[in-house]
This record gives structure tokens, sequence and C-alpha cells, in this order.
């Protein structure tokens, strides 16, 4: 019986074409228990699970270095300048952005600059506190601010003299540019300050003590209105489209009679929907609700990155006959920095692409590598590469094995290196033809 299953006809009539030149990593590892295992073989007994795990560390392996990358992306770089990195992205081979031809021109990456986290708020001093002046009434838990604080929310921590120790926000609202609080403990316990004062200076901290981040946007929407009593309910209402065009799906909503972690659901014409129900009523026109963007604000050194040309762009790049105005400026150019299609950072930690400015709006193409792990349709080895993952298994059972014979490791090493070099030609896919054509340039003679 052959390896074929299937009739040529149902073969070009179907969807799985040129899947013959792969074989799967189940049938390999079935494969090496079956000629690798047994009695009088070099391995006498091993567990499947075993097998199963050296033979996935081996794919892993050789999909970094060995294996053809065919994995690749293609997204319209949006006015955000990021791409967030795909599911199963280990590390990339080239990013290119295509031209109206479909023709790549690749990115180079920059190692100038970086997304550092986000700048702490910080007070004149450049110490990392948020500040503020309030008006204290011993007779009432509400504090009036001197301004409008956008960076105060519900449950934060609040210090000074005459405030009790153990101090939260409770509530925040905002009428005429001027914010007004209140405070208690973390119980809910309703507390007054100690002593009236008219100026007194406030310090505002998280409550779990982390540093207080700028967020990216935040909105304070004056006049709306709500009702808990229906179930159902967990809509804000303002009185015209336009009073909440800048509230977006996911911020945070902070309001004395909204619970702490309610989130904005969704935005349709005058109506907000909430994913809490409010604890009372609001009369008609008469809430004011802070909505806060769930991401923090855009670093300086990326603001700066992305609102200006690149440098590389200022490079005469030998499109035209133009050379003299660049007279004595090329003498010492460097290389990576001696092109116009732009460059690109990745940010670890966010998972994301960062462009330059010049790439906005243009198709980008990530070529990149993954483990060959993420799914079971990716789990399958080239032909050209079985003999060398027989190996790799072989190896890594033996050298993990106690009692082995040291010459035995050492020939099944020296065996899966002279293997994965031997996959590694193979699917480098060189053929003489092509290189001959390539090589019949060589021999034109350049006039200087």
């Amino acid at each position: 019986m052959g390896l074929l299953n299937q009739t040529q006809q149902n073969y070009y009539n179907g969807n799985n074409h040129g899947n013959y030149q792969f074989t799967s990593l189940n049938n390999v590892i079935t494969q090496f228990i079956v000629a690798y295992v047994g009695e009088d073989k070099i391995i006498s007994k091993v567990k499947r699970a075993d097998v199963a795990f050296h033979a996935q560390r081996a794919m892993q392996e050789l999909s970094f270095d060995t294996f053809k990358s065919c994995k690749s992306q293609e997204i319209t770089v949006p006015a955000t300048l990021q791409m967030t990195l795909p599911q199963d992205y280990v590390n990339y081979t080239k990013i290119s952005w295509v031209d109206s031809s479909g023709i790549k021109h690749p990115i180079y990456p920059t190692n100038r600059t970086s997304n550092p986290s986000s700048n702490p708020l910080q007070d004149s001093n450049g110490d990392f506190i948020l500040q503020a002046t309030g008006a204290l009434d011993e007779n009432t838990s509400t504090i009036v601010l001197d301004a409008e604080y956008k960076d105060i929310i519900k449950g934060m921590s609040i210090s000074g003299e005459y405030i009790p120790t153990g101090s939260i926000v409770s509530s925040v609202s905002t009428t005429s540019s001027i914010t007004t609080i209140k405070i208690s403990l973390a119980n809910s316990t309703a507390i007054t300050p100690t002593f009236s004062n008219t100026g007194a200076t406030l310090n505002f901290s998280n409550a779990d003590g982390s540093l207080i981040l700028p967020q990216k946007s935040s909105f304070i929407v004056e006049n709306l209105d709500w009702n808990h009593s229906a179930l159902a309910d967990y809509k804000i209402s303002a009185n015209a489209a336009a009073d909440i065009a800048d509230i977006e799906i996911g911020m945070k909503v902070f309001h004395e009679d909204f619970p702490v972690g309610t989130v904005v659901t969704n935005v349709s014409g005058t109506t907000i929907v909430v994913s809490n129900l409010a604890t009372a009523d609001m009369a008609a026109n008469a809430g004011n609700v802070l909505f806060v963007s769930p991401d923090k604000a855009d670093t300086d050194t990326w603001s700066n990155y992305k609102s200006i040309a690149p440098s590389e762009n200022n490079n005469d790049n030998y499109v035209d006959d133009v050379y003299w105005p660049a007279d004595g400026q090329r003498y010492g150019l460097d290389p990576q920095h001696a092109q116009v299609n732009g460059s690109f950072y990745i940010d670890c930690v966010s998972g994301k692409i960062y462009f330059s400015s010049n790439i906005s709006g243009k198709t980008v193409i990530l070529d990149y590598i993954s483990d060959s792990l993420g799914t079971d349709e990716e789990m399958q080895v080239h032909k050209f590469a079985e003999e060398a993952m027989y190996k790799w298994i072989a190896y890594a059972i033996l050298s993990t094995r106690a009692n082995t014979q040291e010459y035995i490791v050492q020939r099944f090493k020296k065996e899966r290196f002279a293997e994965t070099r031997k996959a590694k030609l193979r699917l480098s896919n060189i053929k003489l033809e092509e290189i001959t054509q390539i090589l019949r340039g060589k021999s034109k003679q350049i006039k200087h």
C-alpha cells in the first residue's frame, strides 16, 4: 500500500496542497519508537511521553534556524504607528512595507530609541507625588480642591495635616473646573478632617503603593443622569451625543454611585452602557462623571519618535543624478541610516512593534518565526529534516539517561550535528541554475 491515500482528482479538488513534503510530529514520534526503541536496540525502553517531550523540543530548536519560515502577517499601519505581535510570534526575520506594485521595501530596526515605562506624575521638585490644595471643614467629609484634578480617582489614599490616618477618596466630582472629593475609611466609614483649614496641602497616592502613572486620556462629562431601579438598566444618559463623543468602550467610570471597576461597555447616540448598576438614582442633568482611558499616556520618548520625520529621510538615497549637493558629507556615512524606508523597534513589554512616522497608512508585512507548536496543524516536519529529528530525539534521551556510556552519547551528538547541517543545506533550496544566473551579472564591467 502506498503512502498516498487519495486520488489525484481529490487532491486537486481539495485545499490541502503540497502537504506531501511534510510528515506529522505524531508520525515522527511513532516511527522513532518503532526504529530506535526495543530489545537489542540502542534505547531498550522509553515512555512515549518522554519521546513526545524531546520531539517537541527538537521541533522548537529546529524551527528557529533550520526549518523554513513560512509565517507572515500583513496589516495597514494605523495612525497610532503600532502593530501587535502575532499570537505565536517568537522572532522576526524581516519587516517590510509594500508599494503599489507589490514590491517589498525592507524596514530596518533602530537601537537609538525605545519605549520605557510611563513617566510617573511628579511635582516641581521631581518627587513622585500628586499634590493638591483643599479647603478642609471639620464638620463635613467633603473637601473642595483648588482646581480640576483628573488624575485623582475614587479609591486613592489621601494624607496630609488634619486628615485621619487610613483615609481614602470615597467620591470625586468636578463642576466648573473645580474638583470636589469626599473622604472615608477603607471600610466606608464616614470621617471628617480633624481641623478646618482653607489651604491644606493634600497628598494622593495609589492604594497599592504603586506610582501614579498618567492615563492616555480622561474626560469629565457633566449633566448626566441614570436610574438604578431597573436591574437591566446599566445606562447613563447625556443631553447630546456631542457631549460623550470622546467616550470609548473600555474606559473606567469614576463616581460615588458606581462601584470601583465599572467600565464602559457600549456607546451609542446619547447613551453610555456600563458594566455595573448604579447604587442610587441621579436626577436629570445632575451627575458629573469622570471617564478614564485604561491605557497609560505615551512616554515622551515614543511621542517624540513618532511625531517627527525620521532622520534617515535627510540622507541622499542615490535615486537621482544630483550628487554634489552632498559633497564631502558621504564620507563615514552609516549604512544603517542611509535609507528612506523607515525604521521600527519592538517593545517586548507591551508586545507591539512601533514604527517611524513615514510608515503611517502603509501596508506592512511581518515575516516571523514561530516554534511550530502553536496549533496541531503546525506540528509538521519537512521530510528533508526528518532524520535530523530522529537524531535530536535519540541524543536528548541518551544524554539524560543514567548509566549511558559516554561514547554512545558523543556519537549521537555528532550525528545530530551532521543531520541538522544536512537538513539546513537541503532546506536552503539552493539551485545551481539560479546561482549561475546571478553570477553572470558579476562579469559586467563597471566604469568608474
